[in-house]
């Protein structure tokens, strides 16, 4: 007998609809795949045959042969073993034969439980898409699938359970739709109001969290560089929905969503060690999976001792700024990843770290200081937006018994820059200023007459780039809106040039 049964398949965040095609026929006893399996999908036979003996069914004593269409479509992972399961039982003749609206997704245990699998809210919008009326999934994916509105989802914990329900013997019910909560970053007991001193740097991260934009850190060891860079996510806003779902996305790829944790429903902070690899940095594999940049997507990226990075690994970082997005290409197909976040980086300016210190003498030659700072491209340093020298805390503003702003009443301002530029690109399919495209450049960073004179005035004095004029107009428009500036003012401008670095006893 001949059965069908729908599924999805998964390359990089790409899915595509499966059909599971099974036929049982006379002949000696084997069980085929065909349609360009997976090594994974191979083996689904012995899960496959596990689980229906757990429920009492023997196989027949003949040929099996399931068919993954388009067979063209190069098929990996363990998700399509429920949809074998239930194709195979069409065949046998114990389960309903025609099921067009539904669609199967999971992994088979051996004693027929129903484990979780990685993509699953990908699968989900790709079956409402296709007009399919119901998703089955594991019951720990139920929820990051749930997420999706418009098809019914139904949790699967075993093939018993599954097969009650599609003889209708116990229905199940559908998992009520899931509409997530944004949350405001957990950073602990890490709050501003720690932060001695560091007056101007302190500006420069409500700023950068204004407008979502990159920002390096330079100064002596022990000056507070990885300390403000550790409380940046505490001022940063609440993700809206669109960017729950979109990181939620990418963490469902990369396995990482759970019973406990169905949806990033808080920005990312990722702090990759400096020994990192280039694919790890940037996603890869034969079937490449999300890294380090993708996994931040929405959130920060930190790089601390950005100099002792290999340069190989982060000039890869140089194209997704840019974009946005990452491009992994593989002989089984290319795999494209969003990659929006801020990239936060600190390091020294010397190998002994005292470069340009007034309390502690610098132990290296010149051409020392300038292989060290040569390790970080000129290119990759023009992506950042605030270059911000961070000098030791004198003793008079350590020993302060003043109480510094606590990321509470810093993140008031920075939301309500935030909320003005949700208003402003509403439906325009980016959320801060920092992502602002060049063709609407003119249109979201007006500036008013003395403003302009002034830029035009920055612009000659520190011999700008394209590339820089553009990012400080940005930075001024963040400004703008922490100042609630209807049009960029002169001060916006000038506060944006003080944060550019221009005049860094560093970089400058």
């Amino acid at each position: 007998m001949f059965a069908i049964t729908n599924s999805v398949g998964m390359f990089g965040m790409n899915a595509f609809p499966v059909t599971v095609e099974a036929e049982v026929f006379k002949g000696h006893p084997q069980f085929d795949l065909s349609g360009l399996p997976d090594i994974g999908i191979k083996e689904s036979r012995e899960r496959v045959r596990s689980a229906a003996f757990s429920v009492g069914i023997h196989f027949p004593k003949g040929r099996i042969l399931i068919n993954l269409a388009p067979a063209d479509v190069k098929k990996s992972g363990s998700s399509f073993d429920l949809a074998i399961f239930v194709s195979l039982m069409q065949a046998m003749d114990i389960l309903p034969l025609r099921m067009p609206e539904r669609v199967f997704v999971g992994e088979l245990g051996l004693h027929g439980t129903v484990r979780s699998v990685r993509g699953v809210m990908t699968m989900t919008m790709l079956a409402r898409k296709n007009g399919f009326q119901e998703i089955y999934v594991p019951k720990e994916n139920v929820r990051e699938a749930a997420v999706i509105d418009g098809i019914k989802v139904y949790g699967i914990s075993s093939v018993e359970e599954l097969m009650l329900h599609l003889v209708d013997d116990k229905p199940l019910k559908p998992e009520a739709h899931y509409e997530p909560e944004s949350r405001q970053p957990d950073s602990g007991q890490l709050d501003f109001a720690d932060v001695r001193g560091q007056v101007k740097a302190r500006s420069g991260m409500e700023l950068a969290a204004a407008g979502g934009h990159n920002i390096l850190l330079i100064g002596s060891p022990g000056s507070g560089k990885s300390m403000l860079a550790n409380r940046l996510p505490g001022i940063l806003p609440k993700m809206t929905k669109e960017e729950m779902l979109e990181t939620s996305n990418v963490y469902s790829v990369a396995g990482l969503l759970s019973t406990e944790k169905p949806l990033m429903t808080e920005r990312p902070f990722h702090s990759p060690h400096h020994t990192i690899s280039s694919a790890g940095l940037a996603g890869g594999g034969s079937i490449p999976t999300p890294g380090e940049i993708s996994l931040a997507h929405n959130g920060v990226l930190f790089l601390d001792e950005l100099a002792e990075f290999r340069r190989s690994t982060l000039e890869i970082l140089r194209q997704p700024l840019e974009a946005r997005k990452v491009t992994i290409s593989r002989v089984s197909g290319t795999a494209e990843y969003p990659c929006s976040f801020m990239l936060v980086a600190a390091m020294n300016p010397c190998p002994c770290g005292y470069a340009g210190s007034a309390q502690k003498k610098c132990t290296c030659t010149q051409k020392q200081i300038q292989q060290y700072m040569s390790r970080v491209s000129g290119p990759l340093l023009d992506r950042f937006d605030l270059h911000i020298d961070i000098d030791p805390v004198p003793y008079e503003e350590f020993s302060s018994k003043e109480k510094p702003e606590s990321s509470a009443v810093i993140r008031k301002r920075v939301e309500a820059a935030r909320q003005r530029q949700a208003e402003r690109y509403a439906g325009l399919g980016f959320y801060s200023n920092a992502t602002i495209p060049d063709n609407l450049l003119e249109k979201f960073c007006q500036m008013e007459p003395d403003a302009e004179k002034t830029f035009g005035r920055m612009y000659e004095l520190y011999h700008m780039s394209a590339r820089t004029g553009t990012r400080v107009r940005k930075m001024a428009r963040s400004a703008a809106d922490l100042h609630g500036n209807q049009k960029i003012q002169k001060e916006d401008i000038y506060m944006a040039v003080q944060f550019r670095g221009f005049e860094s006893k560093y970089l400058g």
